[in-house]
C-alpha cells in the first residue's frame, strides 16, 4: 500500500526525533489515510485519502445510489 493521498498526493514526511540528550533518531510521520470510494473526475474510485481531503471536502465521498425495487408477481 502506498502512504500516498490519491486527491492532494501527500506523503510521509521524514526527520529526526530529538531526545532530551539531543539524540536523533529517523522518524516518519505517516497520515491519517482512510480507504474511501470517492468520486474522482466524475467517476466513482476506490481508494486512499488522507483526512485533511475528507474534511474539507476536496474528496466528495461516493454514495452508491439504493437499487430499484423489483416488482414481485
Amino acid at each position: 500500500m502506498s502512504k500516498t493521498c490519491m486527491v492532494c498526493d501527500r506523503r510521509p514526511h521524514m526527520g529526526y526525533q530529538l531526545s532530551h540528550s539531543h539524540r536523533r533518531t529517523k522518524k516518519r510521520w505517516n497520515l491519517n489515510l482512510q480507504r474511501k470510494r470517492v468520486l474522482i473526475d466524475g467517476k466513482p474510485v476506490r481508494g486512499y485519502v488522507c483526512t485533511r481531503c475528507l474534511g474539507s471536502g476536496k474528496a466528495e465521498a461516493y454514495i452508491k445510489p439504493p437499487r430499484p425495487a423489483e416488482a414481485t408477481a
